[in-house]
């Protein structure tokens, strides 16, 4: 009767009537958190995605010894039972059934169900019944799988510190290894801590975990898998960590992988695969195929850190003293009310006042320099947010124009202090003069004007009451330098950024068929551009994603490529889920495309980028526009050549911080030095066969009816000596949003004082 009893329990359980139970198939196909890895297009690990950081590995990937520690330590008759170890039944039961100890005796299969199916909140009853269907998946795994199926699917389950999940992680966190290069020492750190991995973590307690790497070390000598002089040789060592934090975050192209994993996680929800599954990009294992070339990457990184790390010092220097947000208290305490400290004290029911006073008292903390890395200070916490928001971000991207493929992201200046991506579709700042191409190529286009075509360089007066311009007030835009006279050519006025010659121009197209030129270019349809006359100036608000993909056509004889940062994403079987491929566009004809080319080479040669020559050394074929945004909040460089071509942006968060002199504010000053640092390490490294010597593709036969060389057009304005700030005169139009500034005088100290 006994008997029968334990017999029909048993089959209660195995058929899920005293709880559910995983079927044969959940068995053979567990589900396990795993990172999603992201590689870029030459093979290099760019970051991971997850929520566990587990990466998996076969049995033939672990060192023998680290088998044997586990085997010594958690299960000594390993190879001898089923699933269950007889020896250690009555043990465990005698455990449930008193107030005792309920001791080890679980096998590594046993341990291994537990694993794979956590036992969640239960009850002592519960968890006696728990126990015992852990029994029946032991003895179902020792049935389904072989041995050493076990033992690596256990190591790739087993969680550590540190947000490392698997043996694996855990090789590569704690000493930077792969796993066939670890010694019997850190092997033995490793299986210790599957005790208790916080209490043994040898990051955090060396000692205690030194301890408990004996205790395995131990156990490895009583079983025979190490000898006596080499037990005594490996217990006097000290833990040796080289501890990698970079592998449990995004280490390269942290913007990137940020925005990646959004993009990816909005696709997946609204593309289900074919079985209905939502695949679930923190957890299932993909493998993240993107275009962007690491050595790219690291250069871009490293040119926005040269750059940035000097040009701070300049705006640093150019405020001490003085105030942005004198008159403007309002807009200060928007930022005030976002950072983390303020909520922490709103939530506890304080009243503004209250925390105002607390944030204006001197703390100790830690804060983020371009020059010197992080740095002690004392400093208040209303102090640090005003510190932090005087800082120049940067957005860069590089893309092949003749695939789309992007190869290098930049979306900010530091993703550890600075996770706000100034990249992506989303992200919107006013374009300012990089925005004047769009018009010109309208302009050849619609009115088939060649580069030599004369505009008269003064001002011009759009009307109120005209319903083509939808004006409230009369709007008159001036030059930069406030200089007028004579009759350049298109070729000059876009090379010197005359913004005379652009409302012209504006004035006889007409915004509508402007903004069809954008559109036609891959500026996104969500992106507002109003129809009024100003937009000639660059007053619309576009992302550095969008402009760069726009300049492709400019560079690929008229054919516009949607930027792609994805070729193709593998599951963690290696089936491919997703591929992308280029999709090409016609919006220039091949003629309008190559008077482009030679217009903006122009601006590089003789007009607003000329110093990508002299302080930068660059030569062969380059073209580009420089843009500044009025007030001089927004910097943008946007440089083509026949292989690559590449956007900046430069500004603070706050547009109230800004140059307040267009010398140092404008986009030749501010962004186009990331660009020319990033093309000269580009084009030093031969490997990555960028040659800006290379001619773009000419369509010779069409261009021999058009004059390009406009070198006997001579003008009255030879020389301009800054940039496009694009200012206006007499009264604004009614879409002009920008904000007045008055004069600062309260103080702000330079951030070496501190």
């Amino acid at each position: 009767m006994l008997y029968a009893g334990i017999f029909l329990f048993f089959v209660f359980l195995n058929f899920g009537l005293l709880g559910e139970m995983p079927s044969l198939e959940e068995l053979k196909n567990p589900k396990s958190n795993m990172a999603s890895e992201v590689y870029s297009a030459d093979g290099v690990l760019l970051g991971k995605i997850f929520t566990h950081n587990r990466v998996p590995c076969e049995f033939n990937e672990l060192p023998n010894h680290l088998v044997n520690a586990l085997i010594a330590t958690e299960d000594s008759r390993f190879y001898l039972h089923y699933g269950i170890d007889p020896k250690a039944l009555f043990g465990v039961l005698k455990g449930f059934f008193s107030s005792g100890n309920r001791g080890g005796g679980s096998t590594i299969s046993q341990q291994l169900a537990k694993n794979l199916f956590p036992r969640g909140d239960i009850n002592k009853i519960q968890l006696v019944i728990r126990k015992f269907k852990e029994w029946l998946i032991a003895v179902k795994l020792e049935r389904a799988f072989t041995k050493h199926e076990i033992i690596a699917s256990y190591f790739n389950t087993v969680e550590f510190s540190d947000n490392a999940f698997g043996v694996k992680s855990a090789a590569k966190t704690y000493f930077n290894k792969d796993l066939k290069k670890l010694s019997v020492p850190e092997a033995a750190t490793l299986v210790g801590m599957l005790k208790a991995p916080y209490k043994y973590n040898p990051r955090i307690h060396p000692e205690a975990s030194k301890e408990r790497r004996n205790v395995v070390l131990g156990k490895m000598l009583e079983f025979g898998f190490i000898s006596k002089e080499e037990h005594d040789n490996y217990v006097k060592t000290d833990i040796v960590l080289d501890f990698n934090n970079d592998y449990v975050i995004e280490s390269i192209a942290p913007h990137f992988v940020s925005y990646l994993q959004q993009y990816l996680k909005k696709y997946f929800k609204s593309h289900p695969q074919k079985d209905g599954k939502i695949v679930d990009i923190f957890s299932d294992g993909l493998k993240i195929h993107t275009t962007i070339n690491s050595k790219m990457q690291r250069y871009a990184e490293e040119a926005a850190q040269e750059h940035l790390s000097q040009y701070q010092k300049v705006l640093f220097a150019h405020w001490a003293g003085q105030d942005p947000w004198k008159g403007r208290k309002g807009r200060f305490l928007k930022h005030i009310k976002i950072s983390s400290r303020y909520q922490q004290l709103k939530a506890q029911g304080l009243e503004d006042e209250e925390i105002y006073e607390i944030l204006k008292k001197p703390v100790k903390m830690k804060i983020f320099t371009y020059s010197k890395g992080v740095i002690d200070t004392v400093m208040s916490p209303w102090d640090s947010v005003r510190y932090y928001q005087m800082f120049l971000q940067t957005g860069f991207m590089a893309m092949d124009p003749q695939n789309g493929y992007i190869k290098a992201w930049v979306g900010g200046a530091n993703y550890d202090y600075f996770k706000f991506d100034h990249v992506n579709i989303g992200t919107k700042r006013q374009v300012g003069s990089v925005f004047k191409p769009f018009l010109y190529a309208t302009a050849i286009s619609q009115k088939g004007y060649s580069p030599c075509h004369q505009i008269p360089n003064s001002k011009i007066v759009f009307r109120p009451g005209n319903p083509r311009w939808k004006l409230a007030a009369a709007w008159s835009p001036s030059n930069s330098e406030g200089r007028y006279g004579g009759s350049p050519t298109l070729k000059q006025a876009l090379a010197k950024s005359l913004n005379t010659v652009s409302a012209r121009l504006m004035y006889e197209l007409g915004p509508d068929v402007v903004i069809k030129t954008m559109r036609n270019l891959g500026i996104d349809s969500t992106t507002k551009i109003p129809p009024y006359p100003s937009i000639c100036l660059g007053t619309p608000e576009i992302s550095v994603f969008e402009m760069v993909g726009s300049y492709s056509a400019f560079a690929n004889e008229g054919i516009h490529t949607d930027p792609i940062f994805i070729t193709k994403i593998e599951d963690k079987n290696g089936n491919i889920i997703y591929e992308n491929y280029p999709n090409f566009k016609e919006v220039l004809s091949p003629e309008v495309a190559n008077i482009m080319q030679d217009m903006l080479k122009y601006v590089v040669d003789a007009g607003t980028a000329q110093r990508l020559r002299y302080a930068y050394g660059l030569s062969g074929n380059i073209g580009g526009k420089t843009g500044t945004t009025q007030s001089n909040a927004d910097g943008w460089f946007i440089g083509i050549t026949p292989d690559l071509i590449a956007g900046c942006w430069v500004g603070c968060e706050d547009r109230l911080v800004r140059f307040r002199s267009t010398g140092l504010g404008q986009g030749a000053s501010m962004a186009l030095p990331i660009w020319g640092k990033f093309f000269s390490k580009v084009s030093n490294d031969k490997s990555l066969n960028i040659d800006l010597n290379k001619n773009f593709v000419q369509v010779e036969h069409h261009l021999r009816t058009i004059e390009l060389d406009c070198s006997k057009y001579k003008w009255g304005i030879s020389t301009y000596d800054n940039d496009d700030e694009a200012k206006v005169i007499d009264s604004k139009p009614i879409d002009d949003a920008e904000n007045k500034y008055d004069n600062y005088e309260e103080t702000f100290e330079d951030v070496e004082s501190y």
